[in-house]
């Protein structure tokens, strides 16, 4: 079997130095569609230095080497094809807000293998703390088609129940042609988001939106709609990626707030409401 979830689970984790600079955060977020209107006062805190503040979705990107889905396939126990690998889920605890600019060290692991009977899923975990401690902790569900049923596992279930009421505000977010291009600027080099042929090999008729970056753009929607644009209000986020994105589609983000949380689905426009993000949670001050 490829993913030896013994092995995975008993691997030393893996720490390195991240760093990152203003630059890096601008270019994050002008890659989830921050910047339009390029005048508007509430942008400008997304893309001019000097009122700069950190959308907290940029700590799956930070350091762009940091730990991430491509990283965790290369940990010990795990031999798997990429064109079967797609991002099932993330979710992420922020211990306090980001800054600017900033050096520290994530330590990263498999910390669950599960088997879903036509595929397994890995979770790797990443752990970044700087000098004056921890800063956040990342958990990507990595979902690799055809790696199941050895008889492991089936972990547990993500599903949140369905809410029966109108959505407390809607918005609609364009995803540009060339959205995918300008994201993997901040790391994800995968070739599903950029090369045709590779995409058509990992049985898609296109290159995909990182789901990361339909992440990013659903927490600044929701912050920007309902947190009154205070990214320090964020304390946790968390969603499962129901369906792909194509640059070029439309985003409906529905919100339903509650106490402490905003839960949030997200649907792609132009083919039915097709589901994209599902199961999503902000939590928030």
């Amino acid at each position: 079997m490829p993913i030896d979830a013994a092995k995975a689970l008993a691997a030393e984790p893996r720490s390195g130095e991240i760093a990152w600079t203003a630059k890096d955060v601008q270019l994050y977020h002008l890659g989830i569609g921050a910047g339009i209107p390029a005048t508007d006062p509430d942008e400008l805190r997304y893309t001019l230095e000097s009122r700069l503040h950190v959308l907290p979705s940029f700590a799956t990107v930070a350091g762009a080497g940091s730990p991430g889905v491509i990283s965790g396939l290369s940990m010990p126990g795990v031999d798997v094809d990429l064109a079967r690998v797609l991002h099932g889920g993330q979710s992420l605890e922020i211990h306090r807000p980001l800054p600017v600019e900033g050096t520290a060290t994530a330590t990263s692991r498999i910390a669950g293998v599960y088997d879903k009977g036509k595929a397994a899923v890995l979770v790797m975990r990443t752990e970044v703390a700087d000098a004056d401690g921890p800063l956040w902790t990342n958990d990507a569900q990595i979902f690799v088609r055809g790696e199941g049923g050895w008889g492991g596992d089936r972990g547990p279930s993500a599903r949140l129940e369905p809410i029966d009421a109108e959505p407390d505000r809607v918005v609609e977010r364009p995803v540009r042609e060339d959205q995918a291009l300008l994201y993997r600027l901040s790391g994800d080099r995968n070739p599903l988001h950029a090369d045709p042929e590779f995409a058509k090999v990992a049985g898609f008729e296109r290159p995909i939106l990182h789901g990361l970056c339909t992440y990013g753009i659903t927490l600044k929607a929701v912050v920007d709609t309902l947190l009154g644009g205070d990214v320090t209000r964020v304390r946790g986020y968390a969603t499962r990626f129901a369906g792909v994105v194509y640059p070029g589609e439309t985003l409906r983000v529905r919100m339903w707030r509650r106490e402490g949380v905003v839960r949030v689905a997200v649907h792609a426009v132009e083919r039915d409401d097709a589901p994209v993000l599902a199961d999503t949670v902000v939590e928030h001050s």
